[in-house]
């Protein structure tokens, strides 16, 4: 699964307290190369230290042992290395197992818990910029997920949408991209005030940007009869598109997805520029970790692949070399800063590489 599936319910869960033990593995990967040839024998040998970790666990009994070590070989086989990105996160107890494949580098590492490590994943969906696509035509609206380079249609929450088949008589040209006479009809309408109305629950459980795909008739009437669209990020005006297929239409709106993009780095640099006028700003890692953890940060923006591993010492973060070991040595701790500050209440936004040069890769906003 890729980080395109987390969702709140779905992170609420993993959460939950569990049964020790509760294993994390995660290991970065590699998507081609000589490299990702490697990540097999990578995986095998982190199995054999959890393995290992788990034998020597003196209050483990030998039922529960086995029960874990069988689900973490599951999880191996059902790793697809075709399908590997940039890091992978592997989550096992005595009675289920979960793989997600993240497009963020992670460490490599064994963790035995009574909950699951969820930093890793909560940053990988962050940096994904993950986005909801509404294509919609006078008979039919699907949802669409996106994050990265994945999309995938969201079949819940009502969708896909249809009008009532009593009251809709529509000729099938009109799914093909000519201008259906039927926009000017009542229950065209009332069916896009339903599909609006569906799309704000979604977004209301779920906020994130919202691109709208269809015919420009189909467009405007959304607009007159809708709100909750009007929130839209981007827009993409061709029909035929609600059935997708997923590769087609990610293709199509990727112009689209990409000037938001542009849009919203100058937005976030504004902020803060802003911000530093107002004296409410931070930069550098201590500084916004510091801000962060007292829940004053509104908005923190980093470079996408901003990595650091650092010594905690007196409440301050101390840069070390990655090889450096000790219980006080957070080897992700900006992931571990990334998913503090969402649970805060903060905006997290991934910038391009060398966007914050300025302000040492890391920057917020604060809240006073």
């Amino acid at each position: 699964m890729d980080s395109n599936g987390l969702n709140p319910d779905v992170l609420r869960e993993l959460r939950a307290q569990r049964t020790y033990p509760a294993v994390s593995l995660t290991m970065p990967t590699h998507r081609r190369g000589p490299r990702h040839e490697q990540d097999a024998v990578r995986l095998r040998n982190l199995l054999a230290e959890a393995g290992r970790r788990l034998e020597a666990e003196p209050d483990l009994d030998k039922r529960s042992r086995a029960a874990v070590r069988g689900q973490l070989d599951k999880a191996v086989a059902e790793v697809d290395l075709r399908h590997l990105l940039d890091g992978l996160l592997l989550l096992a107890d005595a009675g289920e197992f979960r793989v997600w494949y993240l497009p963020r580098e992670v460490p490599e590492r064994v963790v035995l818990s009574d909950t699951y490590l969820t930093r890793n994943l909560v940053a990988a969906t962050a940096q994904s910029r993950p986005f909801w696509v509404l294509a919609i035509a006078a008979d039919r609206a699907t949802l669409w997920s996106g994050s990265g380079e994945s999309l995938r249609e969201h079949r819940e929450d009502g969708f896909p949408m249809t009008p009532p088949e009593e009251t809709w008589d529509v000729e099938r040209e009109e799914r093909i991209g000519d201008t259906p006479s039927t926009f000017t009809d009542e229950e065209t309408r009332r069916f896009l005030r339903s599909v609006d109305e569906a799309m704000g629950a979604v977004l209301a459980r779920r906020p994130r940007p919202l691109h709208l795909v269809g015919l420009a008739p189909a467009l405007a009437l959304l607009d007159e009869a809708g709100n909750a669209t009007h929130t839209a990020v981007g827009r993409l005006v061709k029909g035929g598109l609600t059935e997708g297929p997923a590769p087609v239409l990610l293709k199509e709106l990727q112009p689209v997805v990409e000037e938001f993009a542009r849009r919203e780095m100058a937005e976030v640099l504004t902020r803060l520029d802003d911000a530093k006028g107002r004296r409410t700003f931070a930069a550098g890692l201590d500084e916004v970790w510091e801000s962060v953890r007292e829940k004053r940060a509104d908005l923190v923006a980093l470079e996408e692949r901003y990595r650091r591993t650092v010594r905690v010492s007196d409440g301050h973060l101390i840069p070390v070399d990655e090889a450096a070991v000790g219980p006080d040595v957070r080897e992700d701790i900006v992931d571990e800063l990334v998913e503090a500050a969402l649970d805060g209440g903060a905006e997290v936004v991934f910038l391009p590489d060398d966007g914050l040069a300025a302000h040492d890769r890391i920057a917020a906003v604060l809240r006073y």
